[in-house]
């Protein structure tokens, strides 16, 4: 029976696999292979967490690989393996610790072991221990039951019952404002693994949040259920009321809990590995183009694609449709959604019926000057429609101050006559009035007289 390939030796010969199938190299050519493949991520076991490998790396694994065969390329057993320098009574504590109680971590056992001044402080290092414990398999730390959470994998009945939410960081794209960090957002559906939307973002806000769950709901429909991330974007009271006016039950996951975002996480490898690694971000100019390539992948792979998490054959499009009957549709929502993702601002009328929301002014009906009142706006296409009082009733539209057409606007006067002068009053006005009448008297002759 052949003995099996370490997992390391597998990983380390993907690598070099394009070098591999060469049979030589022109000068020079070797190293700019070298250099363009450490510009890429690979996934290393055992976890497929992403690394970056130095070209020296790659280099030292192809001459091993060149001299000795895939048996080059095999992890090296250090020499002093299942030996160590740890003193035999410090050994049989460590043992004993860890037995007692094995929710221990090394850095409790090494505090332990100073405290009964069996060892000096910082004699014994992290990885003295964990060597020594593994071979004696000890090293796993067990948690306490009592603080252990229950987790299990669960899947919804039905496509529209569960949507899931999260975003992803992306990369830097070419703006005509230089180099701008992008986010992808994306609500996935729970049973199906279908994507209702996901598009790339330059913030992870509240409002790009709302304008991607409004295109998810218009491209398909209402789900019963929306689990989120606990991120201040995903707290936020519009959110929350939009999702109340659809009848959409809102969970937050738990803060510091990524276990409970599995097919998120799932779906973010995906994306990177099938998506990301596969764009030239040097020929994307702008955010639009960079979501055309990102949907037409969805649409035409992602989608048509059969899903391991899902049965034989299926993929996320049919698994979808199979439920189509059952999801929600917006039906009598849908006229007014938009009016849903508004957002209320408190202002304070100038005494000239001017509002200001986003650098520009609004003016409003004249008559609530010096109120406050609500500011409804439309974020997503940056306009202001109305203005509401504080218990919500609607006083009217708004519009942008236009000063040159102010200028030919005929004003509103108050129509209640001033009130009637007091006597006293009256004859002081009159003795003004006789005064500038009366001819013989010349401010300048006045003048003259005083200097």
């Amino acid at each position: 029976m052949t003995k099996p390939i370490h997992p390391q030796t597998l990983f380390r010969l993907r690598v070099i696999g394009p070098l591999t199938i060469r049979a030589d190299f022109e000068k020079g050519e070797l190293k700019r292979c070298l250099n363009d493949m450490a510009k890429h991520t690979y996934d290393a076991p055992p976890d497929g967490r992403r690394v970056v490998l130095s070209s020296k790396t790659i280099e030292r694994w192809y001459y091993l690989w060149k001299n000795k065969g895939i048996d080059g390329l095999a992890p090296k057993e250090r020499l002093d393996c299942g030996k160590t320098q740890i003193a035999p009574l410090v050994q049989s504590h460590l043992i004993q610790l860890k037995k007692e109680q094995p929710s221990r971590s090394i850095n409790t056992l090494i505090r332990h072991l100073e405290v009964q001044e069996l060892v000096e402080k910082n004699e014994l290092s992290r990885s003295s221990v964990h060597r020594f414990l593994k071979h004696q398999s000890l090293s796993k730390q067990v948690v306490n039951d009592s603080h252990r959470i229950e987790r299990r994998a669960f899947e919804a009945l039905h496509a529209g019952d569960i949507w899931h939410s999260d975003v992803l960081h992306g990369p830097y794209i070419t703006t005509s404002k230089g180099p701008k960090k992008t986010y992808l957002i994306t609500f996935l559906d729970d049973a199906s693994r279908l994507a209702c939307h996901s598009g790339f973002y330059f913030s992870e806000s509240t409002l790009a949040l709302e304008h991607a769950l409004k295109e998810a709901l218009l491209r398909r429909g209402m789900p019963k259920m929306l689990i989120i991330d606990n991120g201040s974007a995903y707290r936020s009271k519009s959110l929350e009321t939009v999702c109340a006016r659809l009848g959409i039950h809102l969970v937050h996951c738990r803060p510091y809990e990524p276990q409970g975002k599995g097919k998120l996480e799932r779906w973010h490898r995906t994306v990177r590995n099938q998506f990301l690694d596969e764009i030239n971000f040097e020929d994307i100019q702008d955010l639009n183009e960079l979501n055309k390539l990102l949907w037409i992948w969805l649409e035409h792979d992602y989608h048509q694609r059969s899903h391991e998490g899902l049965d034989k054959e299926e993929t996320p499009l049919s698994r979808w449709r199979k439920n189509a009957h059952q999801i929600r549709q917006l039906g009598a929502f849908a006229p007014a959604l938009d009016s849903y993702f508004y957002h209320r601002i408190k202002r304070k009328v100038r005494k000239d019926g001017v509002v200001s929301w986003e650098g520009q002014k609004y003016e409003v009906p004249f008559e609530y000057s010096g109120e406050v009142v609500y500011l409804v706006v439309d974020p997503h296409q940056q306009t202001a429609l109305t203005i509401e009082s504080l218990k919500y009733n609607t006083l009217g539209p708004v519009f942008l101050l236009d000063r040159h057409a102010n200028c030919q606007r005929r004003r509103q006067r108050p129509t209640t006559p001033l009130p009637a002068l007091n006597a006293e009053r009256k004859k002081f006005v009159q003795d003004l009035a006789a005064r500038v009448d009366d001819t013989s008297y010349d401010i300048t002759n006045t003048t003259l007289e005083r200097e």
